[in-house]
């Protein structure tokens, strides 16, 4: 562990414990890249496994060629969830919870077998997993005016904040993720469209990547694990006092809202 990227996991979460957005990191992490990114990202996951938090999962980031585009990058990239990420369906955030919070629409995968394939086929991500949700993830930056590059959102756990699941469970028999289409909503008008086909061609191809990268690094997808497949379509600002709906076809719909102040607040689950 190199002192920069202690810096850089320091900056970043002091960033996050005092609510307070900072600079972009990049320039700590020199001419490490990518490879630094993920060392800064595992050092602070582990610093937060304390009392019952635990992984629950993973998230993939980056599946818009236009993103990746706009940050000078040929693939995605992924995060860790963690347990106390979770939100229930329908539930609230918390005005003070968030530093600069975006909304996207996205369809999430249950696993019911681990990955460890380095090299994994669409048949074997379709054997493990269980069921797929729709899913709401709100993105968030611990660095100021979301003014990153690829390493920033690697590093500061690829810009994750919390999620939401929809409750009632799909099998892969029963939809095809390619096709489906998503509308999200804020407070009843469409923010955001777009399809399955809009997350690398499809959210089975974003899951056979993240199974394949995390099988190289010796640290695959396990039986239980919640996949975040990726953004169907544009995110949105989430502002205080809104409410956001995604639905998906084949899946079903899922909710959440945003605290208009403090005493708006109520369980975030």
């Amino acid at each position: 562990m190199t002192p920069e990227i202690e810096k850089a996991a320091d900056v970043l979460l002091a960033a996050e414990r005092s609510a307070t957005p900072c600079p972009p990191v990049r320039d700590l992490l020199g001419e490490g890249g990518a490879v630094s990114a993920y060392s800064v990202q595992r050092l602070n996951i582990a610093r937060k496994l304390v009392g019952d938090r635990r992984v629950v999962g993973r998230k993939i980031g980056l599946t818009s060629p236009a993103v990746q585009r706009q940050l000078g990058v040929g693939q995605p990239d992924f995060g860790t969830l963690l347990s106390d990420m979770a939100v229930a369906d329908g539930g609230t955030v918390g005005h003070r919870r968030l530093l600069q919070p975006k909304v996207e629409a996205e369809v999430a995968l249950v696993l019911g077998a681990d990955l460890p394939h380095v090299e994994p086929t669409v048949a074997d991500v379709l054997r493990a997993v269980d069921f797929a949700l729709p899913a709401l993830e709100i993105v968030d930056s611990r660095i100021a005016d979301w003014d990153i590059t690829f390493a920033d959102t690697v590093a500061d756990n690829a810009s994750s904040g919390l999620f939401v699941l929809g409750g009632a469970p799909v099998p892969l028999t029963a939809v095809d993720l390619r096709s489906v289409r998503m509308t999200l909503l804020s407070d009843g008008t469409k923010v955001s469209e777009g399809s399955g086909a809009d997350c690398l061609g499809g959210p089975l191809n974003a899951a056979v990547w993240l199974a394949a990268t995390l099988a190289r690094l010796g640290d695959p997808l396990r039986a239980g694990d919640i996949v975040l497949t990726g953004a169907l379509g544009p995110m949105a600002v989430a502002q205080p006092g809104q409410t956001f709906e995604a639905r998906i076809s084949g899946l079903g719909s899922v909710r959440v809202a945003f605290a208009a102040d403090d005493a708006d607040e109520t369980a975030q689950g």
